[in-house]
């Protein structure tokens, strides 16, 4: 979400709705289709009657969800700059695009953030962490996650917020609207990022330390170790690339308000960042490639399989003297 940039200064041209003409129909658009093609094949995965049922894989399922979802709003913002910063979907589908972005990108935020607690209790307290990886439990602070982050963006429903009069605007903020946005930025900044950031690291440092301190574990046990690992350390990467440009940007972006040569490059980071923003969608699978139950298994299996049902019927009839 930008400001509109119609509140600038007479006697200068802010350039920044050309630099979004071009950046974001790029940017959208691949993540659409590699964010489509990713979670809806990880979803797959999770719902196979074979994979294993566990806590970390009703996170990362419903992360999945949280993601698809969001993708497929993408087209439509594509279509917005493609247009001209035309908007042709009505004025509730506009404000519907603005609620979706965020409810993806704060229940991205506590899903992985959950899942790394998940993992650090399962090396530091793994005798104490049967609570945290209940399956009950799990499905119950799914269901709180989804509420909370639900509920908490329902402000960015409202027309006051993310409507227009035109109706051929959309995805960007009344200038009217920044200080009530400020105040928004200061509790979602705490409560959304810096809180669930800081627990994750948090989770890598006393992960990292159990690990230096526990002696050379049992095969089953080492397993456990680096999947557990690995998913506190993709998650710290996703938050350092995808989410933490986005949050600075966007609290300094909103402090400065207007365009004006002085602050140009600021709003042109902003957009960027929110394309790193957007593309976590397109990184969560590799997360789950690494660190869920089963999946990396259940992918290579899968993969043989269709390699036999491709090439099987050709070696059938060659093996029949048939060319």
């Amino acid at each position: 979400m930008t400001l509109n940039d119609s509140s600038t200064n007479s006697s200068f041209t802010c350039s920044t709705d050309a630099f979004k003409q071009v950046i974001y129909p790029i940017a959208y658009l691949l993540i659409f289709f590699l964010g489509s093609v990713g979670n809806s094949l990880s979803i797959y995965v999770f719902l196979q009657p074979s994979q294993r049922k566990t806590s970390v894989n009703i996170y990362m399922q419903n992360l999945a969800v949280s993601d698809l979802m969001f993708v497929s709003t993408l087209p439509f913002r594509a279509t917005y700059y493609l247009l001209g910063s035309q908007w042709v979907f009505g004025d509730i589908l506009c404000r519907i695009m603005t609620y979706t972005m965020y409810v993806n990108m704060y229940c991205s935020i506590y899903f992985l953030t959950v899942l790394s607690v998940v993992r650090f209790m399962a090396i530091v307290y793994p005798f104490k962490s049967w609570k945290v990886s209940n399956m009950k439990y799990a499905k119950i602070m799914c269901a709180v996650i989804w509420v909370f982050v639900l509920a908490a963006s329902s402000p960015l429903l409202s027309k006051v917020i993310a409507g227009y009069k035109n109706p051929a605007k959309c995805l960007d903020l009344h200038p009217s609207s920044t200080h009530r946005l400020l105040m928004m930025n200061s509790f979602v900044l705490a409560v959304g990022f810096i809180l669930p950031f800081c627990t994750i690291i948090i989770c890598y440092i006393f992960a990292i330390r159990a690990l230096l301190k526990s002696k050379t574990p049992q095969r089953k046990k080492a397993v456990c170790h680096k999947k557990a690992l690995s998913t506190i350390i993709i998650t710290l990467i996703l938050f350092f690339l995808c989410f933490l440009p986005y949050h600075v940007l966007r609290t300094v972006y909103l402090v400065l308000g207007g365009c004006s040569p002085a602050n140009l490059f600021v709003h042109k980071a902003q957009v960027v960042s929110l394309c790193l923003a957007a593309t976590n969608s397109c990184l969560d699978p590799v997360l789950y490639y690494f660190a869920a139950e089963n999946f990396k298994a259940r992918i290579r299996t899968d993969v043989m399989l269709l390699h036999l049902y491709i090439h099987l019927p050709k070696a059938s009839l060659e093996a029949k003297g048939i060319k």
